[in-house]
């Protein structure tokens, strides 16, 4: 199973690496959106797939011994997503801003029209 998610991992950060690299500004978009996920899959894969019981102490033991599943990883999937979801509807409306001045999502068009400014 990590070894899928790993070559997912691969994957989506190429993807979204080949994307970014793309002229257009929607395609700029996706591979954020892409680069974000691996990202997520990424923080997962570090915390260690296990199935197992909540991270709960009984109240006869000090120490827990069992396998558990770590909380932390979880709480940072859970922050990236609500920033990357933040991040990508920042880079929506600034999308939507551009093009209604400049009429084109052609990154070098946007850069050249700056010039002119």
């Amino acid at each position: 199973m990590e070894i899928l998610l790993a070559i997912v991992t691969g994957l989506l950060y190429g993807a979204g690496l080949f994307m970014m690299l793309r002229r257009s500004m929607v395609k700029l978009i996706i591979g954020l959106i892409l680069l974000g996920n691996g990202a997520n899959i990424l923080i997962f894969l570090l915390g260690r797939v296990a199935k197992g019981k909540p991270p709960i102490i009984p109240a006869d033991a000090k120490v827990l011994t069992d396998i558990y599943a770590d909380p932390v990883p979880q709480a940072l999937i859970l922050t990236a997503i609500v920033i990357s979801f933040g991040l990508q509807a920042f880079a929506i409306v600034l999308f939507k801003r551009v093009y209604q001045t400049i009429h084109t999502d052609d990154l070098d068009t946007v850069n050249t029209i700056d010039d002119d400014l």
